[in-house]
């Protein structure tokens, strides 16, 4: 018998036109919360968040005010709100990636906000400014709303996973440059410089992003090399014998071309126990990276069969 709530078919090649227009929407939205959010390690200020609804980049500092944009997927929009009570949306819809910019652009406006983004994708080689990128664009409704329905079922196992772990760890978030939901451990220990190459982003950030080492995981809707869904899982630096390591579940593997352990989310979403075979593979590939560079895990790690957080006083 499957364990709990069926997980949604999100094959890739059906809705990969919609997805990319998404992805670039929320680099839009995403540098909004990342021109005036206060800087924070490892880029963690510009990311956006899995809601009940859609995506969100939380409380923005604006002025002075305090500013939510978010995606409503339901409502097919998207919400500005503000701490003095404004509200305002507009329709998400077919339409071209500078018409949405210039919608985001006058939704912050009529809240009372400053949007002053750069003007470029990042991360994505050969992408137009976004205000020269008038071609028409899919929003198909119905695909994405099963793309987030897929995300709130995996943001609690990543979370779940998450604390597990008693030393450094990123919040869970979805970093709009690469389009993935993440979440990364650190031993602790610095790594050496990363050589950057990244298209369309500044070496000096992908040098921040990795100087500590780092064990993460996560997950991408297609594209990045694989074009299906996927779950992966990466050390920087990585530690000698990491790719050979056997991990779970039995469907995940060591991609050679992307250097990182994958899992395809079909794999995951027909399982008899999707969240365990989930959790096995962010275990599994975190022991691998553990392991292989001999971090100090006795002073990350929860005691094994402990509560995880103290229960409440009664």
């Amino acid at each position: 018998m499957r364990v709990g709530l069926p997980w949604p078919r999100i094959p890739y090649a059906d809705w990969q036109g919609t997805s990319a227009f998404l992805h670039l929407c929320t680099q839009i939205v995403g540098k909004y919360r990342l021109s005036h959010a206060p800087w924070l390690n490892h880029s963690w200020h510009a990311t956006l968040y899995v809601s009940p609804r859609g995506l969100t980049t939380g409380p923005v500092p604006d002025n002075d005010l305090m500013v939510t944009v978010s995606f409503d997927f339901y409502d097919a929009s998207v919400v500005a709100e503000t701490s003095d009570g404004q509200r305002a949306m507009f329709p998400l819809e077919d339409m071209s990636v500078a018409a949405f910019y210039n919608a985001t652009a006058a939704l912050i406006a009529k809240v009372g906000g400053q949007f002053d983004i750069g003007g470029y994708p990042n991360e994505l080689p050969d992408a137009l400014p976004f205000q020269k990128d008038t071609a028409k664009r899919p929003y198909d409704v119905e695909a994405v709303r099963r793309f987030h329905a897929a995300l709130v079922r995996i943001e609690p196992v990543f979370s779940r996973f998450r604390t597990g772990f008693l030393g450094k760890v990123s919040p869970i978030h979805l970093f709009w440059g690469s389009f993935d939901l993440a979440v990364t451990r650190f031993s602790g220990r610095g790594a050496p410089l990363h050589p950057g190459g990244f298209p369309n982003l500044p070496d000096a950030v992908t040098r921040e992003a990795y100087s500590h080492e780092v064990s993460s995981a996560g997950f991408w809707p297609g594209g990045n090399g694989a074009e299906e869904a996927m779950f992966y899982s990466y050390a920087y630096p990585v530690p000698e014998g990491f790719s050979e390591r056997a991990v779970l579940p039995a469907a995940a593997y060591f991609d050679s071309n992307l250097g990182e352990f994958l899992l395809p989310y079909e794999a995951v979403r027909t399982s008899l126990d999707p969240e365990k075979d989930l959790m096995a593979f962010l275990q599994s590939t975190y022991e691998a990276a553990a392991e292989t560079a001999g971090w100090p895990r006795k002073s990350l790690e929860c005691p094994v069969g402990q509560p995880l957080v103290p229960r409440p006083l009664s």
